[in-house]
């Protein structure tokens, strides 16, 4: 099974929009997932910057500022 991570950072309201996609889409699934606020790290506020929301699935970059959906899914149900 998949796990999905979303890089966040407080106050973004994209980050916002991302979270409430995937939490939809992986509670229909059943696919466990979880956030990460990039400035609690100065390694991961390095690394990701302003490209937040970034979601991975099972630790590896699958996109970045917006969820597209139907892609999202796909990679999911692999």
């Amino acid at each position: 099974m998949h796990e999905v991570t979303v890089m966040t950072r407080e106050n973004c309201h994209a980050c916002e929009d991302a979270i409430s996609d995937v939490r939809r889409i992986c509670t229909e699934l059943g696919v466990p997932w979880s956030t990460r606020d990039v400035d609690s790290d100065p390694e991961l506020r390095a690394e990701y910057g302003d490209h937040v929301p970034v979601i991975l699935i099972d630790g590896a970059e699958h996109g970045y500022w917006k969820v597209e959906e139907e892609r999202f899914r796909r990679a999911l149900a692999s």
